[in-house]
């Protein structure tokens, strides 16, 4: 369950703002650069991101990222999952003060 939080965290991002470095996600994220390293890999692997370096960028390490259409629709669902969980905790929360 947390790869997931963590692979949506980066979905997230990397849509918001494909052109950031990893320095920046990483940041952003409050996660070291290895992890999210990890991350990246892991949803490239699944097909879900890809990866564009800029072509007339002297600094080849310079990379875009992008969700592709199965990364995007992976995001929704994942989307969909944390705000369920997000309602089930808060009807908990709801019960338990009803409960005092």
């Amino acid at each position: 369950m947390k790869d997931e939080q963590d692979h949506f965290s980066v979905l997230r991002k990397i849509q918001r703002k494909p052109a950031s470095t990893q320095r920046e996600l990483a940041e952003e994220l409050g996660f070291s650069l290895g992890k999210l390293n990890y991350c990246i890999r892991a949803l490239k692997s699944k097909g879900l991101v890809k990866m564009n370096n800029f072509k007339k960028n002297p600094n080849k390490l310079n990379y875009t990222y992008l969700l592709t259409p199965k990364g995007i629709s992976e995001k929704t669902k994942l989307t969909l999952a944390f705000m369920k969980r997000k309602i089930q905790e808060y009807e908990e929360l709801k019960k338990d003060l009803k409960d005092k």
